[in-house]
């Protein structure tokens, strides 16, 4: 394996999928969320810069290639895991499906490449497909946001009775914990996540389809 810098920030990015798990098991919230958010933005951020300086170093490998949408297919997996585990009973549904939808695809398309071998280079990664990657990846981000800003509102509430509390969001007492922008930032990241990830898991099903259309040619039996 050559170990130049684009397939060293590939590596990192597919040793951060894992991390983020991590970042949960020893880490208390809201703190596992802020890490785990920095981790996948820095991991997203990479996935832009390895592929752009392999190809403007001229510096493109074989082994690079393969870990690239590993890397990729990685992190979207135990990203969303967690966020299916960890997000509120009230959210979990609406995270469900659409988390379905894209792991069944990834599933689906690379036990496809997988049968077709040497063939599958004539499945080339679409435009499409990048935006699909791309709704993802913001997506995943928001609704890690979403937790932070859930956390920070529970624990601006603790000791507050629900008298209080419904004071300070409605100006009538001094909101000195800012719960109504905690609150606020928990409701829109929640949605905007939410729509990202249907949109996400829109484009995960023509894109699927897409691979599959391409790939009946090689399925017909002789």
């Amino acid at each position: 394996m050559k170990w130049n810098l684009p397939n060293i920030l590939t590596v990192l990015r597919l040793l951060a999928a894992p991390g983020l798990a991590v970042m949960f098991l020893y880490f208390t919230r809201p703190y596992a969320d802020w890490f785990a958010l920095v981790l996948f933005l820095s991991a997203a951020i990479t996935d832009w810069f390895d592929g752009y300086l392999a190809r403007a170093w001229k510096q493109e490998t074989k082994i690079g290639a393969m870990l690239d949408p590993i890397a990729d297919k990685a992190m979207v997996v135990i990203a969303l895991m967690i966020l299916v585990g960890y997000s509120n009973e009230n959210w979990t549904p609406w995270l469900v499906l659409p988390a379905t939808v894209i792991l069944f695809r990834e599933v689906f398309v690379s036990g496809l490449r997988e049968y077709l071998g040497d063939t599958a280079g004539t499945l080339k990664v679409t435009k499409l497909a990048k935006w699909k990657t791309t709704a993802q990846m913001v997506a995943i981000a928001v609704l890690f946001s979403q937790g932070i800003f859930e956390h920070y509102f529970v624990m601006g509430t603790f000791g507050m009775n629900p008298e209080l509390i419904d004071q300070a969001l409605t100006g009538q007492i001094d909101d000195a914990n800012h719960l109504r922008w905690h609150l606020e930032g928990m409701f829109w990241s929640g949605r905007i996540g939410l729509w990202l990830l249907w949109i996400a898991a829109t484009l995960t099903l023509i894109t699927g389809y897409d691979y599959l259309r391409k790939a009946m040619p090689h399925l017909k039996e002789s």
